[in-house]
This record gives C-alpha cells, structure tokens and sequence, in this order.
C-alpha cells in the first residue's frame, strides 16, 4: 500500500499530453474548451509562447534526442482559487495541480474528465507524447548530510572536497522496452528563507515514443505511470526524510 503523508512535498502535479492531430488547428477549441469546463475553472489567462520547452524527441528506433524549441502560446484556464489549472494550445493539454495536492485518487479522474473533453472537441488521432510530473520540493532548516535523507545524491571522487554547493543531478531510465522513460532529478533550489536549503526532487515519467499507447489506453497508462513514479520517490528517500513530511499510519 502507498504510503501517506500530512505534508507531502509535492508543489506541483503536471499531466501532459501532445497529441498527433486529424486535421489541422483549429483556433476555437480553446473557446469550445472553455465553455465545456468553465463552472470549474473560471479564470482565463493567456501565456505567450516566448518559453524554452526542452522534451525528449524521436530519433530513431531505441533512442531519443534533446530539442529546444519555443513554447506555443497557450490559454490557461484556473480554478477561482488557483489550486488547479487546465491549459491547452495548439495539440497540446495540460492539467496542473498546485498545493495542497489532493490525493491520485482526486487527480486522475480530474485528468480524465479534461481529457475526455478535449477530445471530443478536438479529435485527436493520437497521443505524440504523455508526461505525468510530480515536482517535490524539500526545505531544511540546516545544512545537512544528503545521504541521511535521500538514497539518491550526487557522488564525489574522494580526491576532490566533499563539500559542495548548488548541484543537480538527472538520469533517464527506460521503462516498457523504452516506449516509457523516466527522468529522475535532485537539485538545489533558492530557497524560501534565508539560512535554509532547498531541494527539489523531479520525477517525469513520459511515453517517448508516439502512438506508443492507444487513446483508448490512457486510463492504464496513466496508472502505471503513477506507480512508477511513487515509487521512485520513495525509493530516492530515507526514513529520516520521510520523517518531515509527517506519514500518515
């Protein structure tokens, strides 16, 4: 059984999904959208796409490339309290949940509600890419050794100093016969107050390949992503971090 907590880390949970389109954009979905979930997510805003995105493309069978590429312009519709937002641009929807985090079991059929409803009105062929995103942010009110909290931390040659300062690490891990891959990241990150660290603990599960799943096997996929990514997390920490977020028995 998954573990619990009454002050979990996560600042932010993102599902992402690019879609390989039908027939061309179509500039009124946003509008469409907007009047199919509205009651819920009232506020509109629009981000210009003036962003650097930086995702995983398909190169050639069995491996991926890094692409840089500009942000498209999205419409951001928010809930009246700004826990929750939907986003949508051009074959592209996402569903962001900020603190408090609610719970999978909330989250997901939240997804699948907006999902469902993007496509009825847009008609997607398929899914390009899938990314499910937990963002964890961890503060602590001293310096601390990295190896009581996390069993995941960046190794220094013992020739060099083991004291260091800003870092991040990431590694990428194939899942489903690299259909499926995992971007595991540790970071520092500024933090809230002064005198404190701050450290951000990143999990991306994406599908990297397209047409990877059905769109019919979203529901799946987005459990064994879940999994995954719980998984990993608790797999990153020790009992003495798990300590600070209060584990519900």
């Amino acid at each position: 059984m998954a573990r619990k907590y009454s002050n979990p880390p996560i600042v932010e949970a993102v599902c992402e999904f690019w879609f390989i389109p039908a027939q061309v954009w179509d500039i009124t979905i946003p509008g469409l959208l907007y009047a199919k979930i509205g009651d819920e997510f009232q506020v509109k805003q629009q981000q210009i796409g003036f962003g650097i995105e930086l995702g995983r493309q398909p190169k050639e069978e069995g491996q991926v490339e890094q692409k840089i590429e500009l942000a498209p312009p999205r419409m951001q519709f928010f809930r009246s309290d700004k826990t929750a937002l939907v986003q949508v641009g051009p074959d592209l929807l996402t569903i962001n949940h900020l603190k408090p985090y609610p719970a999978w079991e909330i989250l997901k059929p939240l997804v699948i509600k907006n999902l469902d409803t993007y496509q009825q009105i847009g008609k997607p062929r398929a899914f390009r890419r899938i990314g499910l995103r937990y963002i964890n942010k961890i503060e602590f009110d001293n310096p601390i050794e990295l190896t009581d909290y996390f069993n995941y931390y960046p190794s220094i040659p013992s020739d060099l100093p083991q004291t260091h300062e800003s870092f991040q690490i990431r590694v990428e891990i194939p899942y489903e016969e690299s259909r499926d891959c995992l971007l595991l990241t540790l970071a520092s990150a500024i933090p809230e107050k002064l005198d404190t660290l701050s450290l951000v603990l990143d999990l991306d599960y994406i599908m990297a390949i397209p047409e990877g799943i059905l769109l019919s096997e979203v529901s799946d996929w987005l459990e064994k992503a879940h999994t995954t990514v719980e998984t990993a997390f608790e797999t990153c920490i020790t009992d003495k971090c798990r300590n600070l977020f209060g584990e519900v028995k």
